[in-house]
C-alpha cells in the first residue's frame, strides 16, 4: 500500500477544519475553565465531530444516491464550496465568520456548539469526507485509509486545543494570518483539482 497518495487527502481535511485556526477561537470558547475543564471540552468536540464524520464517510454516497445526485456533479460542487472557503481563508472572511458563530450565546459546555458543529464538522468537512471516500475504484482498504487519516486530523485538532494558549501566544496575530493565507492557497489548489476531476468524470474533456 502505498501511503503517499493519501498524503492529499490529510492536506485537504487538515487545512479544511482548520485545526490551527481554531486554537485561538477554543481559548475563547473556554475562558475561565480549569484546565481539566478544558480537556474534558476538548475530547467531547473532537468524540462528536469524528461521530459526524465518521457517518458522512461511510454513509454519505448512499445518500447522494438516495437524493439522484451523481457522484461527479457532487464533487464539482464540493470543489466549488471549498474553493470559496479557500478565497475566505485568503481575504480572512471566514476567521471573521468563525468569530461570530463563537461569539454566539452557548451553553456553559461549547464542545457539540459550535466546536464540534459547526466549528471541526462543518459543512466543508462533511462535503471533503463524502468526496474522498467516493472517489472513483475506493474499495474498503481506500475508505478504511481515508477515516484514518479523519483520525490523523481531528488528533491534530485535540492536540491542539490542549496546547492552544501557548501556541496563540507562539505565532501571535501575524504568524496565525501568515499560516491561514498559506493554507488558504492550498486548500483552493485542491478544490480545483475536485472540479476538474468532476469534469473528467463527465466526460467534459
Amino acid at each position: 500500500m502505498d501511503i503517499s497518495v493519501y498524503i492529499p487527502a490529510f492536506v485537504a481535511l487538515f487545512v479544511i477544519i482548520d485545526p490551527i485556526g481554531l486554537a485561538p477561537l477554543f481559548v475563547a470558547l473556554t475562558q475561565g475553565m480549569d484546565a481539566r475543564k478544558r480537556r474534558g471540552v476538548a475530547i467531547r468536540a473532537t468524540l462528536v465531530a469524528f461521530g459526524l464524520l465518521l457517518l458522512f464517510g461511510l454513509a454519505g454516497e448512499a445518500v447522494l444516491n438516495f437524493l439522484g445526485i451523481s457522484m461527479p456533479a457532487f464533487r464539482i460542487a464540493g470543489g466549488i464550496l471549498l474553493l470559496l472557503t479557500a478565497l475566505d481563508m485568503l481575504f480572512e472572511r471566514r476567521t471573521q465568520r468563525r468569530q461570530g458563530q463563537a461569539d454566539q450565546p452557548h451553553a456553559d459546555d461549547p464542545s457539540v456548539f459550535p466546536l464540534a458543529i459547526p466549528l471541526i464538522a462543518g459543512p466543508g468537512a462533511i462535503a471533503t469526507m463524502i468526496l474522498l471516500t467516493g472517489q472513483d475504484g475506493a474499495d474498503a482498504t481506500h475508505i478504511l485509509m481515508i477515516h484514518a487519516v479523519m483520525v490523523a486530523v481531528l488528533a491534530c485538532v485535540f492536540a491542539l486545543f490542549l496546547l492552544a494558549a501557548p501556541l496563540e501566544r507562539l505565532l501571535g496575530p501575524t504568524g496565525i494570518n501568515v499560516v491561514t493565507r498559506l493554507l488558504g492557497m492550498l486548500l483552493a489548489a485542491l478544490s480545483v483539482q475536485f472540479v476538474i476531476d468532476g469534469l473528467r468524470d463527465l466526460s467534459v474533456f
